[in-house]
């Protein structure tokens, strides 16, 4: 069996699964007295209290394998749990926390300073380390002397092409809710249902997709200072510009998904923007759905910048599992992942960008071009899956044991 211990509502797998134990982590309501940085650490402190104390009540583990970032106090909670189990600590990088926290603080900023040096020295405690690129894994071993296993992040298996019903399912019940799904003319037989992207013969129930139909774009954003967003508006703003100047090119649906603090701020703008022939939409997708819409897409926008530059955005990941080719913008180690112009292109500003949608979209919807050899490339990569890649790298690590 297997406990977790998770802050937020997992996956329907995750829990329904017989063997995994969910253990709750306790909120924690901020203090509001004296200055951040005390703040910051009573709240570290009350939360290693908690943390241990819900650790220990558990049954003896023979592993515990911990995710970082966060890792304050984490590590060091996790590694005094081993100690009193006599158990494994497995550390998951997944980047740095304190390159996060010099997104807001700064790099000179004391509390980033101590997340550095915690992590550096804690993060020697671990009996097993895995990491996500081959860039960090050269990175860990050159700063802090940590051995690492690379484990690419892979697609889950429900992340794959959705078929052109469950497709059209998915568009009419967005479409009850989120204007850019609904038709853009009247139904010309009384005997189709229709979405902006599809109809469905009612006496046969034979989908197809809509002639003329707009490309359908879609970016997930976690709404924060590592994502800059406006950089997609802004080559959204190019596109418009280029269908008024008689660009042969279709309308287009930008679905962004996520929630973060940013959001408000950039719907505010989102609303300014006037366009004729491009529809923002910023929907809340429920977790199964996402996987259907990713499925469902033309084109892929990432604006992920890692803030270490050793990581890989987990969202592109996903849309290579469902064939989904994708726009990513450049950081040193995104071409462990996005391989440009064979599954996606990279762009490093707006107006690059705005150029690839040009190029990807020009004569959309029909079949040729490099939308379409893009998809084929990813169709045959046959990409191993999480389980798979978790068999093949990790279990040889923890059979060592045995």
């Amino acid at each position: 069996g297997l406990s977790l211990l998770a802050e937020s509502r997992p996956h329907g797998d995750v829990l329904r699964s017989g063997e995994i134990r969910l253990v709750p982590g306790a909120e924690l309501r901020g203090l509001r007295v004296g200055p951040k940085l005390f703040q910051y650490v009573i709240k570290v402190i009350v939360q290693a209290i908690q943390l241990l104390y819900t650790m220990l009540k558990i049954d003896k583990p023979s592993y515990i394998l911990l995710q970082n970032p966060p890792g304050l106090p984490a590590i060091a909670v996790a590694w005094v749990a081993c100690l009193f189990w006599r158990s494994k600590l497995i550390i998951d990088w997944h980047n740095y926390g304190y390159t996060i926290m010099s997104l807001n603080h700064g790099k000179n900023h004391p509390l980033v300073q101590i997340a550095k040096w915690y992590e550096k020295l804690f993060g020697r405690l671990s009996d097993y380390n895995l990491c996500v690129t081959n860039a960090m894994k050269e990175d860990l071993w050159v700063n802090c002397n940590i051995k690492a296993v690379t484990l690419y992040d892979k697609p889950a298996s429900y992340f794959k092409e959705t078929p052109l019903e469950l497709q059209h399912r998915l568009y009419m019940k967005l479409a009850k809710d989120y204007e850019p799904f609904k038709p853009r003319t009247e139904a010309v037989s009384s005997n189709a249902q229709r979405s902006a992207f599809t109809e469905m013969d009612e006496k046969n129930g034979h989908v197809i997709k809509t002639r003329g139909r707009p490309a359908l774009l879609i970016s997930s954003t976690s709404w924060t200072e590592d994502e800059d967003f406006s950089v997609l508006l802004k080559a959204l703003e190019d596109y418009e510009h280029y269908i008024n100047e008689g660009a042969k090119l279709p309308s287009l649906v930008c679905v962004i998904t996520g929630k973060g603090p940013l959001k408000d701020y950039y719907n505010g703008l989102i609303n300014k923007l006037h366009f004729k022939h491009i529809q923002i939409c910023t929907p809340w997708l429920e977790a199964e759905d996402y996987p259907l819409l990713l499925g469902s897409a033309d084109l892929g926008v990432c604006l992920h910048k890692s803030s270490s530059g050793l990581d890989l955005p987990m969202k592109v990941v996903d849309m290579f599992g469902c064939c989904l080719p994708v726009c990513a913008i450049y950081f040193d180690c995104l071409h462990e992942l996005v391989k440009h112009d064979e599954n996606g292109l990279i762009f490093r500003d707006s107006n690059e960008l705005a150029e690839q949608l040009k190029v990807l979209f020009l004569g959309f919807p029909t079949l040729e071009g490099k939308l379409h050899s893009f998809r084929k490339n990813l169709r045959t990569s046959k990409q191993l899956r999480w389980d798979e890649s978790w068999d093949q790298t990790v279990l040889p690590l923890l059979g060592q044991n045995e």
